[in-house]
């Protein structure tokens, strides 16, 4: 195995918590959602923290939350939609594990990301579609891209440990 640590990265709806689920089972190793660890620090839902402190106080969060994970191994990590394309986020979760980007195309994601306001960022189609447009060239610093479109959940977790055991 080329790593003790690997982290999911993507935009939102890719399905990074479901992968991290499926991989962590097929591993036995710990599975850590830092948008769940969010929301239990806080006690509250990220629309709530968006709508009340906004998107700064919950990117302070969200960098607290995954320094806490730095030392966690043999574990898999989801990160939110946009813990990656911080610059000193990518950098931390580069240097402690395995970065997997799980591509999407905007077609798709469109379709499972309603924009309801449960996810604050998605209530907003056209900042939608632009966010996923810049946050494209960070997700491509990630050590391995997979293609998630259309892929079961199973072939993703196969493909990946194909990988990670060469």
């Amino acid at each position: 195995m080329r790593t003790d640590k690997v982290y999911l990265v993507g935009f939102m709806g890719a399905g990074k918590t479901t992968l991290a689920r499926a991989l962590g089972a097929r591993l036995d190793w710990r599975v850590e959602d830092v948008d769940e660890r969010i929301e239990t620090r806080e006690g509250r839902a990220i629309s709530s923290i968006f709508a009340r402190e906004g998107e700064a106080y919950f990117r302070e969060i969200e960098r607290q939350v995954l320094l806490d994970l730095l030392p966690v191994r043999h574990a898999v990590i989801a990160t939110g939609g946009g813990t990656f394309a911080d610059p000193e986020n990518r950098a931390l979760i580069n240097r402690d594990g395995f970065s997997v980007w799980i591509d999407v195309p905007l077609s798709s994601l469109i379709d499972r990301v309603p924009s309801d306001g449960r996810r604050p960022l998605a209530a907003d189609r056209p900042r939608f579609e632009h966010l996923f447009q810049t946050r494209r060239a960070a997700y491509r610093q990630a050590h391995l891209r997979l293609d998630g479109e259309g892929a079961a959940v199973e072939a993703l977790v196969e493909q990946l440990l194909d990988y990670l055991d060469d």
